[in-house]
């Protein structure tokens, strides 16, 4: 082996250590967020039925709303659920008959503020992409119609709002995407809900029907890594949708709370131990 192939092999080789150790510090890192530790989930979720409390969830249409959609129905969590959107969803399963599905304009949601009354727990998983939307258009949506569905949410009396966000969302970001994430999380708390929950997922883990090419390239890339460290990089989109759930059920004193990756993991595995 030449001087040369012995040179590259130690390079890699100090990137692969370097790798591995930065995905220990990710795993074995962060706060795991602020909701207490829960051990029968099933029996908060019966107890939370009971209260005949009701929801909306804003973008139903993509992954998480979807997912999200299907728990909360599945669960019979909420005596009424409500998907807000631009278009009305077609359900092939008779489970979802009673959802009722608002259709507006996010252009014009101030005339629409109808549909934002009478909530007990909002759900928001708006969102789009840069390369999609173009800067504006990504603005628009991820900052302007959540903010302003929020806003209509408070004032129709909405208790708990909970947002799907994204890890590292930062106000102070250099990057566009984190910086806008970060600006409205900040700016929602500033509508002073009782209660709001941001969550923060790293990649999405799901087969989207909707063509992402860099989305699909990094699952196929972290599909082994999430194997050795589940919690370091990404999530499954049912483990987020999960824990909007069992956060929402589970009683908590905390007026804010922040959940990253690691407490999504967690949190949205309680049911899954709960029948191990």
């Amino acid at each position: 082996m030449g001087s040369g192939a012995r040179v590259a092999g130690g390079i890699v080789s100090v990137l692969v250590v370097t790798a591995a150790v930065i995905l220990h510090y990710l795993e074995n890192s962060g706060s795991g967020g602020h909701l207490r530790m829960v051990e029968n989930i099933e029996q908060l979720r019966e107890d939370y039925r009971k209260q005949n409390k009701t929801c909306f969830i804003l973008g139903a249409t993509g992954e998480t709303g979807k997912a999200l959609l299907k728990e909360i129905v599945k669960g019979n969590i909420f005596s009424k659920v409500t998907t807000i959107g631009r278009r009305k969803l077609d359900f092939e399963d008779d489970s979802y008959k009673d959802v009722v599905q608002e259709v507006v304009d996010f252009e014009k949601l101030d005339e629409y503020s109808s549909v934002f009354q009478d909530h007990d727990v909002g759900f928001c998983c708006l969102g789009t992409t840069k390369a999609k939307a173009g800067e504006a258009g990504f603005i628009r949506v991820d900052h302007d119609y959540v903010l302003k569905s929020a806003q209509l949410a408070k004032a129709g009396g909405c208790k708990h709002f909970n947002l799907e966000s994204s890890n590292g969302a930062d106000k102070g970001s250099s990057f566009l995407y984190l910086k806008v994430k970060g600006q409205v999380e900040a700016e929602v708390q500033e509508l002073d809900f009782d209660r709001y929950t941001i969550f923060r997922p790293a990649v999405l883990m799901v087969d989207r029907q909707e063509s992402r090419p860099a989305e699909w390239i990094a699952r196929k890339f972290l599909s082994p890594i999430s194997y050795l460290f589940p919690t370091a990089m990404s999530v499954p989109v049912t483990a987020v949708a999960r824990a909007m759930v069992n956060t929402a059920v589970t009683p908590s004193d905390q007026k804010v709370e922040l959940l990253d990756n690691k407490a999504i993991h967690r949190i949205g595995k309680l049911e899954e131990k709960k029948k191990s």
